[in-house]
Formats: C-alpha cells, structure tokens, sequence
C-alpha cells in the first residue's frame, strides 16, 4: 500500500479478547435482508450520473468459528439483460484487528476483486483498497453503518485523486427480514 492510505495499528490491549476484538464487528448483519440498492449505471466512470435502483435480497452467514463471514447478494425484479448475482467473503485477522472483504459477481464470472481492509470504529466500519477502476488508480472505500436493530447501511465511494474527493456510486439500506439471534457465532 501506498502512503494515501494509512495502516490501522493494533491495540495489544484487546488482541487476544474475542469478545472485543473485532472478531465481532459484522454479527449485526447476520441472516436475511432486504435491500434496497442505489447504484451508478457504470460505476467504473467518473463522469456517470445516472443512478439505478433496485431491490436485492441477501443473506449473511458466520464462517470459521467466527473468524470470518459470507454472504449472497441476488437483486430481484432487473431485466433479463442486467440480472446478476454477487457474494462477499469477509476474514478477520485478530493480530492485526483487521477485516478482509471480497467482492464477486457474475458479471465478472472466474474474478475476486482486490480486498479492501479496515475496520469498525464506534459503530462505522471503513474499508479501504487501491485498485484500477476503468482504467484509472483509484481509491475504493466501502463503509458499512449499524444503524438500529434490523437495519443497515452501505456505501461504495471511489477517489481518482489520492483520497482528496470521494465519488458515491453504491447505497445500499437494509431491512431484516428474519431473527439471526441463534446465528451468531
């Protein structure tokens, strides 16, 4: 990584403790949702302004013990033309109390995206990559909000200058539809 983005540090006072290391961060969006998606027809170009909406229904599911979670991402009612479906893998590194995220889609059958990394910090989570966005460098920041039980909040920004100015292109709100309680790990 270059110096645009800085390295989280991590507090050797919680390390070790599970319960507040960070292993935990996501359990809030375990289970079922239903989302609603605004999004950039073509969020590889800076120049777009055009913005589509959509529902998806997802579901998010702890993996290894804990230390990592996946979910589904199925938009509901596109055309034929534009349906897709995508997945996140997300691991947690207590050494470091970072989190891992990769994205994939259909649309890009046989492809991971370059990880973001980062962490939550009083109830935002950002996450950050360097990546060639539409033949660019960019900056890609996702940020994730627990907003209240049963709800959530995601956004997809892209920087084309070092970080200085952000591009909004993906908004994600989310409803539970179901008790993930006796999900979490």
């Amino acid at each position: 990584m270059t110096d645009t983005l800085a390295e989280p540090q991590a507090d050797s006072g919680s390390q070790t403790d599970p319960g507040t290391d960070g292993r935990h961060d996501f359990d809030f969006a375990f289970g079922r949702w239903r989302n609603k998606l605004r999004k950039l027809v073509d969020t590889t170009d800076p120049e777009c302004t055009e913005w589509v909406e959509f529902e998806v229904v997802g579901e998010m599911r702890p993996i290894l013990g804990g230390l990592g979670n996946f979910d589904t991402f199925v938009p509901v009612g596109l055309p034929e033309e534009d349906r897709f479906e995508g997945a996140t893998l997300r691991l947690f590194d207590p050494a470091t109390r970072l989190w891992r995220i990769w994205w994939m889609s259909s649309r890009h059958p046989g492809g991971i995206d370059v990880p973001v990394e980062g962490r939550f910090e009083n109830g935002r989570g950002q996450f950050f990559c360097e990546e060639e966005i539409g033949g660019r460098p960019a900056i890609v920041r996702y940020e994730w909000f627990d907003l209240a039980p049963g709800s959530t909040r995601f956004e997809q920004a892209f920087s084309f200058d070092g970080g200085e100015t952000w591009a909004m292109n993906w908004i994600t709100t989310g409803t539970r539809e179901d008790d993930a309680s006796a999900d979490v790990a």
